[in-house]
């Protein structure tokens, strides 16, 4: 009765998390014997949850590094470093987004912001907008699998598994989908005789690579002097930071600041300076000095409008988490979740089988849910059976997500859709139809990631161990 009512609110236009709510209530009131106040009472210890406190934080930081204009600047970074090759503005966009993924979180973000500059760039120079969108729609599902990602945040959440694991766990399969992108992008190039979109400059690309370089090199010597040299560990840092600085004065860096987002989350949470949450502020506060103090394209009114806006993502996030607490909870104690696993469990036993089945699921379900929504309603149904089966819960949620971001490229509730169409002023239909050849590199990221489970888990494997 519960998904009946449920899945009618949904078909009658019903905001997914008003419908959970809704249908809890009514479920309650139909149905004797269970006490109205449980529903106050789950709703709230739903969102009373430390982990969930990173949500505003990753959101704020997104949106302050949004709209401090660092999108230009990784723009140029990724222009430099490979606009020459053929094809280049394709493959600008996927390295871009990559960048992007490390300060926003969240594959709207990189659409709407990356995205609008992207896409203007590539017709500019005469590609089709329909190439210029479906590379773009790709390009922004690496925003959540690669760290920081709020879906690893609220996954984390409802499976109670570590945040920091999750997010040491999306950066290779992150890579190995921006590699597969590129790919498509110089399969496109060679069948269509593109060219680069810049000339060729040997010091403008060996600037990129010495900001590459400075990226990966600035964390590995603080890692070698603090364990190898026992040098003081938060001196270093410290001294670590001046220098890094003082190098962007002087040799005027496009992005090396702004790629230090993830560096500075990621080194901290494996070293255990701070949480998954803690380094959320972390990102606020490293966002707030490039805006306000380095760059200085922050000022108060600005300021003032990131934090509204922010407040209203965040309410949205959590009141969908809320309610989905309430269903979650009503899905176990009415013998949902169990009566699944039951049947789960009676048609297959092989865990290769079960994947299958759960990723057909996720992908239909993506495209009629919000993923918030979506995971908190997945997650008590699925994860049981993935630990009757001995999947690893890591794995899952990348395999979770990564479902879900695939649906969020298609109707009807396909958010980055829409914004694409919008920003690229396509019909949705026409929308639909440019994204539909990067379907294949991203469907075979998900078969990789699903059945090599070593992709996803060899790094925190490795973190862990070492």
């Amino acid at each position: 009765m519960l998904k009946i009512i449920f899945l009618a609110l949904l078909s009658g236009g019903i905001p997914v998390a008003m419908a959970m709510a809704a249908a809890s209530l009514i479920y309650l009131w139909l149905v004797p014997g269970s006490p109205p106040f449980v529903v106050i009472h789950r709703m709230v210890s739903g969102i009373d949850s430390f982990p969930l406190l990173a949500v505003p934080f990753f959101i704020l930081a997104g949106n302050l590094m949004n709209t401090a204009g660092i999108t230009h600047r990784i723009y140029a970074y990724a222009l430099a470093l490979v606009g020459w090759l053929k094809g280049g503005l394709g493959h600008v966009n996927v390295v871009g987004s990559v960048v992007f993924a490390g300060m926003s979180g969240t594959a709207i973000a990189d659409a709407a912001g990356l995205g609008t500059i992207e896409i203007k760039a590539m017709t500019d120079h005469g590609y089709d907008p329909e190439f210029a969108v479906g590379v773009t729609a790709a390009s922004a599902t690496l925003g959540p699998i690669i760290p920081p990602s709020l879906p690893f945040v609220i996954y984390g959440m409802m499976a109670n598994v570590s945040v920091g694991s999750l997010f040491l766990a999306g950066i290779v399969p992150g890579g190995i989908m921006a590699v597969l992108m590129m790919l498509t992008v110089a399969y496109f190039a060679h069948r269509n005789g593109w060219g680069g979109d810049v000339a060729f400059h040997w010091p403008t690309l060996v600037k990129a690579l010495i900001e590459t370089g400075v990226v990966v090199g600035w964390p590995l010597s603080i890692w070698w002097l603090i364990t190898e040299q026992q040098t003081p560990p938060q001196t270093t840092v410290f001294l670590g930071l001046l220098l890094l600085f003082l190098a962007d004065k002087w040799f005027r860096f496009q992005a090396v600041l702004p790629i230090m987002t993830p560096v500075l989350l990621i080194g901290g949470m494996t070293t255990g300076v701070f949480t998954p949450t803690e380094g959320a502020i972390a990102a606020c506060v490293w966002a707030l000095v490039l805006g306000l103090l380095w760059y200085r394209t922050l000022n108060l009114r600005l300021f003032v409008q990131i934090c509204l806006d922010t407040v209203e993502t965040t309410a949205t996030v959590l009141f969908i988490v809320a309610a989905a607490s309430i269903f979650g909870w009503m899905l176990t104690a009415t013998g949902v979740t169990s009566a699944i696993s039951q049947w789960v469990l009676g048609v297959t036993d092989q865990p290769w089988q079960f994947l299958l089945l759960a990723n057909l699921l996720m992908l239909f379900v993506g495209c009629f849910l919000e993923p918030t929504a979506a995971i908190t309603i997945l997650v008590p149904i699925l994860l049981p059976i993935c630990r009757q089966l001995g999947i690893d819960p890591v794995h899952f949620g990348l395999i979770m997500v990564l479902n879900l971001m695939i649906g969020l490229l298609h109707p009807p509730m396909g958010m980055v859709l829409f914004v694409l169409a919008r920003v690229a002023k396509l019909s949705v239909e026409r929308t639909t139809m440019a994204i539909l050849p990067w379907l294949v590199p991203l469907l075979l990221s998900l078969a990789l990631i699903t059945y090599v489970p070593s992709i996803s888990l060899w790094l925190p494997g490795y973190m862990a161990t070492g």
